[in-house]
């Protein structure tokens, strides 16, 4: 049996790291298979639905890199450039749904009451055989003993999810529906809608659910909740698949660190957990350092540019050269991208405009450095070179002189600089600076240090 999986998102809002999650599961079951993953938009309730929220949920799936096999081919699907699959909408699938309604009026196993139509469910218990969950009865609740029956058409003719999710898949060929455990409770209906199609159901595997640290179900306003955060907020793709992987599945020897090739090698549906999985932003920030951290020099560059311009920065008004030696410095040193404004935004404000940390200033610009940067300041200003191996010899040779360690000529000359008491090396930072801007943020420390 060849595999064919299915994502099937409603856009009613951004695409919830759930909905994320789940993509990712069917994806790299699709492709530990051999099998098909398939994309289908469920946008059956007009009223909600956004073309916003269609095109954030193509974007999200295009950046974590979960390419879909199937779809019709069209210049005119919404938000898919021509040439592209598509995914299937279910709008665009109406007379479908039709027909197989009008089979089940047919055969008595649907009925209309006042305008809606309703399915006929068993009176029995139903058993869902699940592969993560085990085997589950699902008996009728004390509501449904009296009328299980259940609505498939709405009186305005709007199809609902139980009904078009079954035909969908049943159409789509669909062998496995890995979701979410909260789908659960809907099994048993879907399982009956495909006997009265006159079709086997097919393979179920509900996911455990995402919670909060503290076990708390995960609301769209929690933080990590949405995929817009990490794509916006410097986050690398292949962490953020690493991290979702690991969200409810195992390779059981706890690695934490694996590209996405290594867990579609390993991926299957037995080793998808059964508790709920926990989600931890400090987990996924040390993960995604990493990766950052592993960029080549060209990735972290275009990174580094992409989230200045969305904090603002025009890095337009500078030198190329002196941009790419600025952002160079800065390779390695954050959990997210969306930090170097905060950790190297000096190279890009003019002087006037850089605020130094009170308490830094407080604790380095002081009377008694006075002296000491004075002859710092006449020694940088003699350098012919102004290269970071000149800096920093000059930088020892003055500490020698005076007697004093070279931190203490360091963290004043740093938050001259930077206007801050961390930030990337400082005898490169003050080369990419250079010297006439060094001199002038080093003249108005000394003018500080005298309270003037």
């Amino acid at each position: 049996m060849s595999v064919r999986v299915r994502f099937a998102p409603s856009p009613t809002g951004y695409l919830h790291i759930g909905g994320a999650r789940t993509a990712l599961f069917n994806w790299l079951y699709a492709r530990h298979t051999g099998g098909t993953f398939v994309l289908r938009i469920e946008d059956t309730d007009e009223t909600r639905n956004s073309q916003e929220a269609i095109e954030i949920i193509l974007s999200s799936l295009k950046w974590l890199g979960l390419d879909w096999d199937e779809g019709p081919l069209s210049g005119n699907l919404k938000g898919e450039a021509k040439g592209d699959h598509g995914p299937y909408f279910q709008s665009q699938r109406s007379s479908l749904y039709e027909k197989h309604v009008s089979e089940l009026l047919k055969k008595d196993l649907a009925y209309e009451r006042e305008g809606a139509i309703r399915f006929r469910m068993t009176r029995e218990p139903v058993v869902i055989p699940d592969l993560v969950c085990g085997e589950v009865t699902r008996k009728l609740t004390d509501r449904e003993e009296a009328d299980p029956d259940f609505v498939i058409v709405r009186s305005d003719g709007k199809p609902v999810f139980h009904l078009v999710n079954v035909i969908d898949d049943l159409e789509m060929g669909i062998t496995h529906v890995i979701r979410g455990e909260d789908h659960l409770s809907n099994t048993s209906k879907h399982i009956k809608l495909f006997h009265a199609l006159g079709a086997e159901a097919p393979h179920y595997a509900h996911i455990p659910l995402i919670l909060n640290q503290d076990g708390s179900k995960m609301s769209k306003r929690d933080v990590g909740a949405s995929m817009t955060t990490y794509m916006e907020e410097g986050f690398t793709s292949e962490a953020v698949l690493n991290y979702l992987s690991l969200l409810g599945w195992s390779p059981k020897d706890d690695r934490q660190k694996m590209v996405i090739g290594e867990v579609i090698s390993l991926f299957d549906l037995p080793q998808i957990l059964r508790h709920n999985a926990r989600f931890d932003m400090d987990k996924l920030l040390s993960l995604n350092g990493q990766y950052l951290g592993e960029l080549d020099m060209n990735s972290h560059v275009a990174m580094a540019k992409e989230a200045l311009e969305k904090k603002g920065v025009s890095l337009d008004e500078h030198d190329s050269q002196y941009v790419r030696a600025a952002l160079e410095s800065t390779y390695g040193k954050f959990k997210q991208m969306s930090e170097i404004l905060d950790y190297a935004g000096f190279y890009f404000t003019e002087r006037d405009a850089i605020v130094w940390d009170p308490q830094a200033c407080e604790k380095h610009l002081v009377p008694s450095n006075h002296p000491l940067i004075l002859n710092l300041q006449k020694a940088l200003s003699a350098l012919e070179t102004f290269s970071a191996e000149a800096i920093q010899a000059t930088f020892k040779s003055v500490a020698t002189k005076l007697g004093v360690k070279v931190g203490q000529l360091v963290h004043p000359v740093r938050l001259a600089c930077t206007g801050q008491t961390k930030g990337p090396s400082l005898y490169d930072l003050m080369a990419i600076l250079g010297k006439k801007r060094v001199l002038a943020d080093v003249d108005q420390a000394l003018k500080q240090m005298l309270g003037s």
